[in-house]
């Protein structure tokens, strides 16, 4: 039997958080890192380490001074470049901004990603299916990936999901 841990990525500077930020490569802000946290993480050993191949997933790694393979299908979702990186206030003043597409889930998705929900699910599934059955496996990744992960494997829909996770909050799994 396998244990997953999946770890969201330290905090970002307060200007990038609640932003679509998907494949943009920010860096962690270490002045918001909780270092007690840190040292918590750091007392639980692992087989296998992977990491989204973005900054903010591998620079959380490092503080926690663990080895890791990246994997660019552990990036969050890839949103339009005019999105990327913005906030919902920031895109509801853009002159393409239309109220319709908050509709739903799918008009909303369709508006703001350029990668399909299914493409999206496609790609981490690839990861998830590849991963070992019998080790202790730390997953560093991003909020809306984990969420997404979430959902594998509680049998839910992504689209329903109320699932959230914070900075540097693991999520465990025995597979």
């Amino acid at each position: 039997m396998a244990t997953i841990t999946f770890l969201r990525h330290a905090p970002l500077a307060l200007k990038n958080q609640k932003c679509y930020n998907g494949h943009i490569d920010l860096d962690i802000d270490t002045t918001l890192v909780d270092f007690e946290q840190i040292k918590a993480l750091q007392k639980q050993k692992y087989d296998l380490v992977y990491s989204s191949d973005l900054k903010r997933c591998t620079q959380t790694l490092d503080l926690l001074k663990l080895s890791y393979k990246k994997d660019e299908r552990l990036r969050e979702i890839k949103f339009k470049d005019e999105f990327e990186g913005k906030s919902f206030d920031e895109i509801s003043k853009m002159s393409i901004y239309d109220e319709k597409h908050l509709s739903s889930f799918k008009s909303w998705h369709e508006f703001i990603a350029q990668e399909s929900i299914e493409e999206y699910k496609q790609r981490v599934n690839s990861f998830l299916l590849e991963l070992p059955k019998n080790k202790d496996i730390l997953v560093c990744s991003h909020g809306g990936t984990i969420k997404l992960i979430h959902s594998f494997l509680t049998n839910t829909e992504y689209e329903q999901s109320r699932y959230a996770i914070s900075y540097l909050e693991i999520l465990k799994f025995s597979i």
